[in-house]
């Protein structure tokens, strides 16, 4: 499955920012300079804003095209999103924002169950926990969980190391190539981390520019 992307979008500044990802790879890592609008692309793409132009497609599925009027709402785009904050409910423990994430589709849609999903991630312990009793990288694990619990078309995944201790950031990065390697759901991965990027993947789009290899 590929992304398909060439959208401009106001980021603050006179003139628009622009994003263009032509790739099937299974990892495609988002780069650019702090403020050159990378979680702003990724909420184009999720349905959470909307591009000034352009046109956002997903294998088959086109999600945006300004010029056609085709603009699904988030719901139907079916992204699984992780945010850089991770934004699990805190009144919710681990389990009931698992459920979250199931409650987002029909069963006919799902493709991993909570029981897959919690032994992918290794997170059955955490299932009585409350969010703030988790270290950064068992939340990463969670919010992870949610998000493929929701069947999504694709991952969308924003700085998921930033809040990590450095003594974690090896684990989520193995849970992320296991992603990639083993799931049907590509990802876009946003980071400025070289060293990241260059263990998971050999696609890089630098905001305006298209995808190299």
């Amino acid at each position: 499955m590929s992304f398909d992307v060439d959208i401009a979008f106001a980021n603050g500044g006179a003139a628009p920012t622009t994003l263009r990802i032509a790739s099937g790879a299974a990892l495609i890592a988002l780069t650019g300079f702090s403020g050159v609008g990378k979680t702003s692309a990724l909420n184009c793409i999720a349905g959470l804003r909307r591009p000034i132009q352009g046109r956002i497609a997903v294998g088959e599925t086109v999600l945006f095209d300004a010029a056609a009027g085709i603009d699904l709402p988030p719901e139907r785009r079916r992204a699984g999103y992780v945010f850089q904050e991770n934004r699990l409910f805190p009144h919710y423990r681990v389990s009931a924002n698992l459920t979250y994430g199931e409650a987002l589709r029909n069963e006919g849609e799902r493709w991993m169950t909570r029981g897959e999903v919690t032994d992918f991630l290794g997170i059955g312990h955490l299932l009585d926990r409350w969010p703030a009793t988790l270290s950064g990288g068992e939340a990463k694990r969670v919010a992870i969980g949610r998000a493929l619990l929701s069947a999504p078309r694709f991952l969308l995944l924003d700085e998921p190391l930033a809040a990590i201790d450095p003594a974690r950031r090896d684990d989520i990065l193995t849970v992320i190539e296991r992603i990639r390697d083993t799931l049907p759901v590509p990802i876009l991965y946003v980071s400025h981390h070289p060293d990241e990027i260059a263990r998971l993947t050999g696609v890089t789009v630098t905001m305006g520019r298209t995808a190299r290899e």
